[in-house]
């Protein structure tokens, strides 16, 4: 990929470059959330999750905002040892390498940043063999379908667990 891809804090003058993916069906179709009609909608979740987060991070292409990466705290007993990772990217970048890239940058930053960190975990909507193929290409490993696994947009969904742990090689 020839264009250079970084990652940055976001902040609230990104909301027009934000509107772009957040407002887009096609991208929100693998997500957990609905494509967003109101910027007035975006700018409270920006204002109320976004900002204060410690590891939702704009994707920079250009000096602009293309998408998002972020990094979830899992829930239960030892979890401090991993998150998980989650990432988007408006259509027009899409197939151009900046999400590999922007998840090859997060995993570095994620496993430096974070000293209890061991292991990143991604999950995948089974159907979604563009996103597999950016972990894959990262050196995510495959772990196993979970069947049935999580309910999105009204269908029962099957999802694909990619983990990275601590000591693993980068592929790209």
């Amino acid at each position: 990929m020839a264009t250079p891809v970084s990652l940055r804090p976001f902040v609230l003058s990104d909301l027009d470059d934000f509107w772009v993916w957040a407002s887009d069906k096609h991208v929100a179709s693998n997500c957990s959330w609905e494509a967003y009609t109101s910027k007035d909608e975006l700018r409270r979740f920006m204002e109320e999750n976004v900002l204060p987060s410690p590891w939702f991070r704009a994707i920079i292409v250009s000096g602009r905002p293309v998408g998002t990466v972020l990094l979830m705290s899992s829930e239960g007993s030892g979890s401090q040892c991993r998150r998980e990772i989650g990432y988007v990217l408006a259509r027009e970048w899409w197939g151009k390498g900046v999400a590999t890239a922007a998840v090859r940058i997060a995993t570095e930053a994620a496993m430096s940043e974070i000293n209890e960190l061991e292991r990143l975990e991604a999950l995948v909507e089974e159907g979604n063999k563009a996103s597999q193929r950016v972990l894959e290409k990262v050196g995510f490993q495959r772990e196993g379908l979970l069947r049935k696994y999580w309910w999105n947009k009204g269908l029962l969904r099957d999802m694909v667990l990619y983990s990275f742990v601590r000591g693993d090689s980068f592929l790209i």
